[in-house]
């Protein structure tokens, strides 16, 4: 069974994307199609990279990066849950993701954005997706945008996901899950 990270992408302790990232989980937690995790970059706190030899050497100094090595080289695939800054992705996302190399090479990788605006991160997903083609992620082609993120936070801070949402989601989940079936299946082969 491909192990899916789940990874809340912002960094703000007020985040709206952490509820969302939780019931993305819930979903996929759902589906037999994956054994299921959730990572938060709040609470990971990897500093701005900081390693002295570029990534592709694969020669790690810091405790934090051959953990956060470990971590991905654990995962078979992904679901990035993303906010949408200024008409771009995050820079933790950016910093996460540069601090590795070797450990990206061939998953796949699910987009899921929200902003407090109409586009619902849209334009976000469409920066992100070049620079996971250069580390070697597969990205799904379907992705999924939410938009006026801070009304579907309910009282109880849990995300308000509504049938069309989960419809989209669970698509993004299924390419996900096709893409990692591969995945699984070139590495127990190797």
């Amino acid at each position: 069974m491909p192990r899916l990270y789940v990874v809340s992408a912002s960094t703000r302790s007020t985040s709206a994307g952490r509820p969302l990232a939780a019931w993305i989980r819930e979903l996929a937690s759902a589906r037999d199609e994956f054994d299921t995790s959730l990572i938060d970059l709040g609470e990971m706190a990897l500093p701005f990279f900081d390693e002295p030899e570029h990534p592709a050497e694969g020669r790690y100094v810091h405790q934090h990066t051959k953990d956060w090595s470990a971590a991905v080289d654990a995962a078979d695939c992904f679901v990035f849950v993303m906010p949408m800054y200024n008409g771009g992705f995050t820079a933790p996302l950016k910093n996460v993701i540069d601090y590795l190399h070797r450990e990206w090479q061939g998953k796949p990788v699910g987009l899921i954005s929200y902003s407090a605006g109409s586009s619902g991160g849209a334009p976000a997903v469409e920066m992100i997706r070049p620079v996971l083609e250069r580390v070697g992620l597969r990205a799904a082609a379907k992705a999924l945008s939410i938009p006026g993120i801070e009304e579907r936070i309910g009282v109880d801070g849990r995300f308000l996901g509504t049938e069309p949402i989960a419809a989209e989601a669970g698509e993004v989940l299924d390419e996900v899950a096709l893409l990692a079936t591969g995945v699984t299946a070139d590495a127990a082969t190797r």
